[in-house]
């Protein structure tokens, strides 16, 4: 195992081993705090031109499952086609692993899709220095060759572009036509948000991020997540602007860029929180109400719910850092979560806002 050092925009460096592809890698360097769910967050389009930091100390330990396809088109254990995390850093790599689903081991799935990994790093301090400093770029390096240095660069980059689909992709509940139709504006969507839509019997044409979908037919609008910075998006929240001034009124719901976007296209603004949000266990309060709810997050940016126009009032709060977790307008069908409802991996005892959302649908 090849001797590997990442080094941090501040100086900071620490040393470990590779266990993935190896070859130098450049990126935003972020925490997960989940205990499990790799396979579903290396897949997570909205980790993309980021390097994963894994918290939880044992890693591998249940491998990776087979990338299969299922009859809706979706894959089956991931949340997209491929790793979108540019690495993923650990602090003990397991080489044994052991589940009933496992069809590889996850050093060789790093290496198949030619994504870094490290280990022997020590994640804990790590996480304590991006805590103290705030999220920031890093460079994986091998040691035996000092001087293949990797750039990257993080803030302005439209990632949203680079995960979107290219076409439109139409999925139907159980492969035949709904009555309920939901235009999905793909911004780096997760499969298990399309999968819940399905299932409840809706249609879904995926669009890509700048389509202008308002020339469509359709019975709700749904604002998919996806990585980096929502003021990269300024087609997408045009489109939703003309959609949130058309004298149809239709529902429509966003999911963490989604929430971001639809806030922006409202008139409020947005801001990067100092280390995000990336984890399983972030409580959230519905506002106005001691609902509580814990909830699978993964994001960097946030809404200002102090700029919400009038009309629109905060959803949900963060019940750590007071920060905004959802927006709602106080008399039209709109709405939006910052965490994720869907979870995959995480908690789904937010999903009803899906069912919300559908019964909303004429």
């Amino acid at each position: 195992m090849r001797k590997v050092t990442l080094l941090l925009s501040d100086g900071t460096r620490f040393h470990g081993t590779s266990f993935g592809y190896e070859a130098p890698v450049a990126g935003e360097v972020v925490f997960n705090t989940a205990m499990t769910g790799y396979p579903e967050s290396l897949t997570d389009p909205s980790y993309a031109g980021q390097l994963m930091v894994l918290t939880f100390p044992l890693v591998g330990n249940y491998g990776a499952p087979a990338f299969t396809i299922e009859p809706n088109g979706l894959a089956a254990f991931m949340e997209s086609e491929k790793i979108h995390a540019r690495a993923v850093i650990v602090s003990d790599y397991s080489e044994n692993y052991s589940h009933w689903n496992a069809a590889e081991s996850l050093s060789e799935w790093l290496k198949r899709e030619k994504v870094p990994g490290i280990t022997g790093i020590d994640t804990r301090e790590l996480t304590k220095v991006l805590r103290e400093h705030g999220v920031m770029m890093g460079k994986i390096i091998f040691d035996d060759e000092p001087d293949n240095i990797p750039e990257a660069q993080y803030e302005g980059v439209n990632f949203v572009a680079e995960v979107s689909c290219k076409e439109i992709i139409r999925y139907a509940p159980n492969g035949e036509s709904s009555p309920k139709k939901v235009v999905l504006v793909d911004c780096g969507v997760k499969n298990n948000i399309i999968r819940c839509l399905i299932e409840r019997g809706v249609e879904v044409t995926r669009v890509p991020w700048d389509y202008d979908f308002n020339e469509l037919e359709f019975d709700g609008l749904f604002l998919a997540n996806g990585p980096g910075n929502p003021d990269t998006c300024v087609k997408t929240i045009d489109n939703i602007r003309k959609f949130l001034s058309a004298p149809k009124v239709r529902p429509c719901m966003g999911i963490c860029m989604g929430n971001q976007l639809l806030a922006k296209a409202a008139g409020a603004s947005t801001y990067k929180l100092k280390y995000g949000h990336r984890s399983h266990n972030q409580p959230v309060r519905m506002v106005g109400t001691n609902r509580c709810f814990v909830t699978s997050q993964n994001h960097g940016y946030a809404v200002k719910t102090e700029t919400l126009p009038e009309g629109w009032e905060a959803y949900f709060v963060n019940m750590n850092d007071g920060s905004n977790e959802g927006i709602r307008h106080k008399t039209n069908p709109w709405y939006s979560a910052q965490f994720h409802p869907e979870a995959c991996s995480g908690p789904v005892e937010t999903e009803f806002l899906f069912d919300d959302f559908v019964n909303l649908l004429k």
